[in-house]
């Protein structure tokens, strides 16, 4: 099981990363506090104080065309905000 997806790369993301050292994962559904804490540790060789996660429902959407109503839905996602220890840092650019 793959637990952390993919880095959330937004202004305020990476406000927050550069002032406060946090930094903002999309992770499994399934995931709790303590697999994310270990996946960033074994990830990323950093020491993680706090995690904080968010978790958004499916986005419902009605789309009107021709041939009638279309119903559907967006995925739910996890969003983990993850505290670094004093000194630590990530930077997701280095491999680019």
């Amino acid at each position: 099981m793959n637990i952390l997806l993919k880095p959330v790369i937004t202004e305020k993301a990476t406000a927050d990363s550069e002032l406060k050292n946090r930094f903002t994962f999309l992770v499994d559904t399934d995931a709790n506090k303590v697999q994310i804490k270990k996946a960033v540790e074994t990830n990323y060789g950093v020491s993680v104080d706090k995690v904080r996660t968010m978790r958004y429902g499916a986005e419902r959407k009605i789309r009107y065309t021709k041939t009638g109503i279309q119903r559907g839905k967006s995925a739910r996602i996890k969003k983990a905000i993850v505290q670094l220890a004093e000194g630590d840092t990530i930077d997701f650019y280095n491999k680019l």
